[in-house]
């Protein structure tokens, strides 16, 4: 009982841990979203919660172990039940929030080792121990470490929460669970905070010490799994990304490249189709003309083109301009192809595919649709190849590091990606920017043997 009233560590640790539930709310805000009132509830009851846990691990030690086990759950139960978003992405976003406390412990594990060296050493106290003040005051600064970590992941951690299938964010949710889960059973065996007894060989002194540096080591290597596995995880999902996106496109090209092959021969012999029509006609054949007719249209392309000297570019930039006539988008071409180009024809329409998705996107999300225009050009400039693309964006998007704010960002951040491989394969730069309401991405790529 007198443990019970003795609440100053938990008084001080008090106004810490609202700050970590104030960026845990922020956090979970950004990446699943939640009405205000909503926000307040959450903070309300996770606080409300954490003392009822803090208390109640006072009364026993039975009771302790219960509390530590179900104040996770509790924390994840309320973000699943206040928050937004898909219910995966919610179980992730949790996850995420109950793994970053390790780094409060990790803090305050190597605090406590500090102040034990230093009542040991400085003050000459054989076997110190901590106070209840600066036990709270030490989670306390944990907690501060904590709300250092989960400003980090909200800013590092938003191609994770875009874009992906929802199976990947429980794939993904799970084994922090698992290491966090393992975490706590582990921590169970300190004990009164000690885990490591010597059985009075030592003294008290080097048992608090080695206890503590046991669990430094613990988070240590917990938050490491963690980090590694949750970033691991992600490039190993774009890199499956860009992979099977290179291949589509490898695939649709082939077949547009057929179609304008099939289109250049059928203008190629237009004459001769003139003629057999013109015999079918004055012989008044009407159903053997429209047989004919439709047999040319299903290889039939307008003539009017963009004609770059590469079969599939062409092909490429002739879809694209049709998608952009369909939605009133200004189209300005002028693509000058080198002689022997020493770029792959796949590879140039991995570029200009990508790059031109993204454009025709940035024009489609345009609420005035009387300003959008997307500008090709690609010419030799100085033994190198040059490819400048200009489209028109919303004023408002923001565009950082491959990634617009919008909706399904991750998308245009894997073509941009794309685009990058292949400029790194040819030695080439990419310069990306936006200025004012202009998106302008600029390839550069020397020709072989030059510098």
């Amino acid at each position: 009982m007198k443990q019970l009233l003795d609440c100053t560590d938990i008084l001080i640790v008090s106004p810490f841990y609202l700050g970590y539930l104030w960026a845990a709310d922020k956090f979970c805000k950004k990446f699943l979203g939640a009405s205000k009132s909503r926000e307040r509830l959450f903070l309300i009851l996770s606080f409300c919660g954490w003392l009822f846990w803090n208390i109640l691990g006072r009364l026993s030690f039975s009771l302790y172990i219960f509390s530590v086990l179900l104040q996770p759950i509790f924390f994840i139960g309320l973000v699943m039940l206040l928050f937004r978003s898909d219910r995966e992405k919610r179980i992730l976003a949790a996850s995420m929030l109950v793994a970053v406390r390790l780094a409060a412990d990790f803090c305050a594990s190597f605090l406590s080792c500090l102040e034990l060296v230093f009542l040991h050493t400085v003050k000459k106290i054989p076997e110190p121990f901590s106070k209840d003040w600066v036990i709270g005051l030490i989670s306390g600064v944990g907690y501060c470490f904590a709300i250092l970590a989960v400003c980090w992941m909200s800013k590092r951690l938003e191609p994770v929460f875009c874009g992906k299938r929802e199976k990947w964010y429980v794939i993904l949710a799970v084994p922090l669970l698992v290491i966090v889960t393992v975490y706590e059973v582990a921590s169970l065996g300190a004990s009164n905070g000690i885990m490591v007894r010597s059985g009075g060989s030592v003294g008290l002194y080097y048992d608090q010490l080695f206890s503590h540096a046991e669990f430094l080591v613990l988070d240590l290597l917990s938050m490491a799994a963690v980090g590694f596995y949750v970033f691991g995880m992600n490039r190993i999902y774009l890199e499956q990304e860009k992979s099977s996106r290179y291949h589509s496109q490898i695939a649709v090209y082939k077949m547009l490249a057929e179609q304008y092959r099939q289109s250049e021969r059928l203008r190629h012999d237009m004459k001769n189709h003139i003629i057999a029509l013109s015999a079918l006609s004055r012989n008044k054949e009407w159903e053997k003309i429209d047989g004919y007719l439709k047999n040319m249209e299903d290889i039939a392309l307008d003539a009017g083109g963009d004609m770059t000297g590469n079969t599939a570019v062409d092909a490429l930039l002739y879809q694209k301009r049709r998608l952009a006539e369909e939605e009133n988008i200004k189209w300005e071409c002028d693509v000058q192809m080198p002689k022997g180009c020493c770029i792959n024809e796949f590879d140039l329409c991995v570029l200009f595919g990508n790059i031109l998705d993204n454009a025709l996107e940035a024009c489609g999300r345009m609420q005035r649709s009387e300003c959008r225009f997307i500008n090709i050009q690609a010419k030799t400039v100085k033994k190198c190849f040059l490819l400048e693309v200009k489209n028109s964006m919303d004023r408002m998007e923001k565009y950082a590091e491959g990634f617009t704010h919008k909706g399904d960002s991750q998308k245009h951040g894997i073509g941009l990606l794309n685009v990058g491989d292949v400029v790194n394969k040819y030695n080439g730069a990419v310069n990306a920017e936006a200025e004012g309401d202009i998106f302008v991405i600029s390839i550069l790529i020397p020709f072989p043997g030059e510098k």
